[in-house]
């Protein structure tokens, strides 16, 4: 019997490369995200490369009210999930403190931590009555280093950071495994969204260096995922070759 993985932010980037990765690997995926195009064009992609089965879900992972309905709908043979991806995230914006917009601060919160909460608190149960499964939560180098400009997202991450500590815990007497996955710089959406679609500046993010891509982390999910069953891996900080910090980085040209 195939496990089931859900995951967050699946219509692009990282949450993409991972639907990918562990469906070629034979986990049946929920994939989840706003645009429900995207979805159901990877829901077809998957389904004819893979002897696998694809379950789409659309809603904001910002609004509790579509959480709660999109897990609650799910049909019975879709209900024993194994593997939760809680990967949906996003910067946006570089202001520093005291001119920063109130608007992109809430959509990192909802977004980061909030979201990341609705939807553990419905999964989460249903693992602690299976007595197993695994929570994999996609942070970031700012879950560990705070730097100029990045003051509210660097606190979403780091509450990312804690917050995966927490369910480690919390979670212990269950069997249930909890992963958090740091990111340095990820050649994906992520800078375009911080850049709020412009394109000749997020492209420039890039210039000279060789980053990591989505698929490098996707691989280090499914490392995670597939240890055996006495191996849990707590944490994992993953850097391209030319980035020491979110400081130190060299650049070719």
């Amino acid at each position: 019997m195939k496990k089931i993985a859900l995951i967050t932010g699946a219509t692009s980037g990282i949450g993409k490369a991972t639907a990918y990765k562990l469906a070629e690997n034979q986990f049946n995926i929920i994939i989840t995200g706003r645009r429900k195009e995207r979805l159901t064009d990877l829901k077809q992609e998957i389904v004819k490369k893979f002897a696998v089965e694809v379950l789409c879900l659309s809603f904001d992972i910002r609004q509790l009210e579509e959480v709660n309905q999109a897990i609650e709908s799910l049909p019975d043979n879709w209900k024993k999930i194994d593997i939760l991806v809680n990967n949906a995230g996003l910067a946006v914006g570089l202001s520093p403190i005291h001119s920063g917009l109130i608007d992109d601060w809430e959509r990192m919160i909802d977004t980061n931590i909030k979201g990341l909460l609705y939807i553990t608190r419905k999964i989460s149960p249903i693992m602690a009555g299976q007595k197993t499964g695994h929570i994999i939560n996609i942070g970031s180098i700012a879950a560990k280093e705070t730097y100029a400009n990045g003051n509210a997202y660097c606190a979403t991450k780091h509450a990312v950071d804690s917050l995966s500590k927490a369910m480690r815990i919390d979670l212990l007497e269950y069997g249930i495994k909890v992963t958090a996955i740091h990111p340095g710089m990820v050649d994906t959406e992520f800078s375009l969204v911080r850049f709020k679609g412009d394109k000749q500046a997020a492209n420039k993010v890039y210039d000279g260096m060789t980053p990591l891509f989505a698929n490098d982390i996707a691989e280090a999910i499914l490392f995670a995922v597939s240890r055996p069953a006495h191996v849990n891996i707590n944490d994992m900080l993953i850097m391209p070759t030319c980035q020491a910090s979110s400081n130190h980085l060299v650049r070719n040209s």
